[in-house]
């Protein structure tokens, strides 16, 4: 169970937190004064802290000081009712991990809270890379014996300690953040802060921001100084996966801070000197990219130092047993069954897929699977209803019989040609295009120069069919 620590010398505030994380699964622990709760980090070595910026007896970036004396792994929030623009500042550059006003709204706060607490169990949970089965199941595991495995367990080796950027290139669902967080565990900045940056889950106008801060003013709604991730990370590692959505201003930064460390806050003319390592993470093709002119071929040299591929899982030979065996013993003590097998049909079942969505849909699907079992052993019949995915359609027609259409449209006297020609170069485009993204909709959409609603439409239209794994509630990463 995670610990929070609240730290803040007005009762009422405290027993508010108490009753709004007390039912949940955390430890609460309190304290009134600087000193106690410095004590209480000591003893209890928090997973998250909630800091009063104003206490009795010290002051809360003097005790931020202090925190990150003890771990600087831990998340510290910052929440108070007097704040200033230059407390708030000099909080996220200390390596704050947010800044809170009261009077505080609970949804937000439970939001915060959740979200350090992640990033906290990223940092401290070890993220082990073993060849066999003989690891802990409560460890986030890398597990495999094929040579593809092999291969990258060697490169782990060779690249942790050395401060260089790492790209990692993978299908969806291969676990190119675990990759990244056993880089992260095995380097000299172990003990440092590890952010993660989803560049596809933030919209692109606010993923510069995200990284580099913005100065008051900056743009509409830009009502504070911000300060970005590579700033309140010196000294650490960040992890920014699907880096192949960066936007081409984006990527510029990003070369700049990679090859002098320096970068100025969207809006700023400031330079800002930082000292942070880069870890990639991509299920693109960069190279295709860089040819197409989506990525900047400057920058995927300077990323790819140093590049560790994750295979897909039908690749990996005999592995699926091994994940299967590992999985149903995590996920069983996770969820309070008592499954100690798979029977072999389940097992066959399993091995006849090709499991698109990788690692993460095996996940997946044995939670969806356990959580049907009845008795010792997972039968074939608690298993989800598994289909292969099948390729996309090539419903349209070549490129050379566009021209035999039309005629053939002319000779049958047609009244609605323009219609049915713009209808048939539409299906040739969009298939073209979602079978360039791999049925990536967001991706096809940010190609086509339309939004993501306006392709869904049109594919409803023209009666285009994706069959896509979605698994773990994300689609299209």
């Amino acid at each position: 169970m995670p610990t929070l620590l609240i730290v803040d010398d007005e009762p009422s505030i405290l027993l508010a937190f108490r009753r709004a994380f007390g039912g949940a699964a955390v430890d609460v622990v309190t304290a009134e004064t600087g000193a106690e709760g410095l004590e209480l980090a000591r003893r209890r070595r928090p997973d998250v802290v909630l800091l009063d910026i104003h206490l009795p007896d010290l002051n809360g970036l003097e005790m931020l000081r202090r925190l990150r004396e003890l771990d600087a792994r831990c998340p510290v929030i910052f929440i108070t009712g007097r704040s200033t623009t230059d407390s708030a500042i000099e909080a996220m550059k200390l390596g704050a991990y947010e800044y809170l006003l009261k009077p505080l709204e609970l949804p937000q706060l439970r939001q915060v809270v959740e979200r350090a607490l992640a990033i906290s169990r990223l940092m401290h949970v070890p993220a082990v890379v073993a060849p066999d089965e003989l690891v802990d199941d409560r460890a986030d595991a890398v597990l495999g014996r094929c040579p593809a495995m092999q291969e990258v367990y060697k490169a782990i080796g060779r690249v942790a300690a050395q401060d260089v950027p790492v790209l990692i290139t993978g299908e969806t669902g291969t676990g190119k953040e675990l990759i990244a967080r056993a880089l992260y565990q095995h380097s000299r900045r172990a003990n440092a802060a590890f952010l993660a940056i989803n560049c596809a889950a933030i919209p692109e106008h606010l993923l510069e921001s995200e990284l580099f801060g913005h100065e008051k003013g900056a743009f509409t709604g830009a009502d504070r100084k911000r300060i970005g991730k590579f700033e309140q990370c010196s000294g650490g590692t960040l992890f920014l996966d699907e880096v192949g959505d960066m936007t081409p201003v984006t990527q510029s930064k990003v070369l700049r801070l990679l090859q002098e460390q320096r970068f100025e806050r969207l809006g700023g003319n400031e330079t800002i000197q930082t000292d942070v390592r880069v870890l990639a993470a991509t299920n693109h093709n960069l190279e295709a990219a860089v040819a197409d002119g989506r990525f900047r071929q400057d920058l995927y040299y300077r990323l790819g130092v140093f590049t560790i591929h994750l295979p897909p899982l039908r690749a990996r030979d005999d592995d699926l047993a091994l994940l299967v065996k590992h999985y149903v013993r995590r996920f069983s003590r996770e969820l309070g069954k008592d499954v100690q097998g798979v029977a072999p049909e389940a097992m066959g079942v399993l091995r006849r897929y090709p499991w698109p969505g990788n690692v993460r849909e095996l996940q997946s699907v044995l939670k969806q699977a356990l959580l049907q079992a009845a008795g010792p052993v997972l039968l074939a019949e608690f298993l989800p209803p598994l289909h292969p995915v099948e390729p996309l359609a090539d419903t349209a027609p070549p490129d050379t019989a566009l021209e035999s259409f039309i005629n053939e449209q002319l000779k049958a006297g047609t009244d609605d040609l323009y219609a049915e020609v713009l209808r048939r170069v539409d299906r040739l485009l969009l298939t073209r295009v979602l079978r360039h993204t791999n049925g990536n909709q967001l991706q096809a959409a940010k190609l086509l120069g339309i939004t993501r609603g306006s392709l869904r439409t049109k594919l409803r239209e023209l009666g285009i069919r994706i069959d896509r794994s979605i698994s773990g509630g994300e689609e299209e990463r």
